[in-house]
């Protein structure tokens, strides 16, 4: 038996923070990205939302093409875009145009939910057909194939492209879907824990090769907040707290800045409700994370790791980046 280092990646929801711009949180995006790709992170991805107040990523398509032309090596895609609020070819041909402008660096990751409340969900949806998620990546792998050039609908760019696709979820359903078409299968665990080992085990027990991938490939993406102390990052984490506290109570606001306790701005029950939602969360100094993300690596099994942040000073931000960096994080191979 033999160890190798855990692949790295980033997801980044462009969380606007309180007091600055959404410009501001582009070009802050665009700098963890660049540092990223310096830290040695594999990939970098942007996730579709729509009608949130405090997240800026509803057009991923538009992001990933900033992203990639302000890095040079670090894959750039979607965690995920939502394929229901979208036409295929439309996909097809959006990333077809980031592809071909950046060969060799473009993922897209799928995703069956809206990314947004059900009365949002349906103005993106006013033209969707009610096709089923299979059926409609079936659609958008043939555009994104070579083999459709005869066809009567082509996607010019995309046809030929190979993006590489990933299967989003957070449910067994997602990983079933990821192993009969045998993707690679990223889970949401950063908001959604209740489904995580028994989803990854339906995956691999599940999986068929393709031509894509020959054997499972899980990426996990969880919460971390790395300082140089635990007492610090357990500060900086309450801007966190108060983002999830606000989604749970329905009173959504920007990232607000760190505070020194969470006394009386959340109850029992929101207290209760956050902490099951950030399961699967690591804030603390060097040690006390990487420990905790060890555990988890031997727990899943993960053969990636992606980060989520939600800190509101950027330098804070770029840190524990760093740190979690220079983790060296292993995986167990038989």
């Amino acid at each position: 038996m033999s160890s190798e280092r855990v692949a790295l990646s980033v997801l980044d929801l462009m969380s606007i923070m309180e007091g600055r711009t959404i410009g501001d949180t582009y070009k802050k995006g665009l700098a963890l990205a660049q540092v990223a790709e310096e830290q040695g992170y594999k990939r970098y991805w942007v996730a579709e939302h729509h009608n949130m107040e405090s997240i800026a990523s509803s057009a991923p398509a538009i992001l990933i093409g900033y992203l990639a032309q302000g890095t040079s090596t670090i894959r750039v895609g979607s965690g995920g875009v939502m394929l229901p609020n979208h036409a295929p070819l439309v996909i097809a041909e959006q990333f077809g145009t980031l592809a071909s402008l950046y060969p060799g660096r473009i993922d897209l990751g799928l995703g069956r939910a809206p990314g947004t409340d059900p009365v949002t969900a349906h103005a993106l949806r006013r033209n969707n057909n009610g096709a089923d998620f299979d059926l409609e990546i079936h659609e958008l792998r043939t555009y994104l194939s070579a083999g459709n050039k005869g066809a009567r609908v082509r996607a010019i760019p995309g046809e030929g492209t190979e993006i590489p696709i990933w299967i989003l979820g957070s449910s067994t359903d997602s990983a079933l879907l990821a192993a009969a078409l045998g993707l690679p299968y990223a889970f949401a665990a950063h908001f959604a824990p209740a489904h995580l080992h028994n989803a990854i085990r339906l995956y691999r027990q599940h999986f068929k090769p393709s031509a894509a991938l020959k054997e499972p490939y899980v990426m996990v993406c969880v919460n971390v907040i790395a300082a140089e102390t635990t007492s610090a990052a357990e500060r900086i984490a309450t801007s966190f707290y108060q983002l999830a506290t606000g989604i749970i109570s329905g009173k959504r606001r920007l990232l607000q800045p760190p505070i020194d306790s969470m006394d009386g701005l959340w109850t029992e029950y929101e207290e209760a409700a956050v902490r099951q939602m950030m399961a699967y969360s690591f804030v603390g100094d060097a040690v006390r994370v990487k420990t905790g993300l060890q555990q988890f690596i031997e727990q899943t099994g993960a053969d990636e790791l992606m980060v989520v942040s939600h800190i509101y000073e950027p330098a804070d931000k770029v840190a524990s980046y760093k740190i979690v960096a220079d983790m060296g994080l292993k995986k167990q191979k038989q």
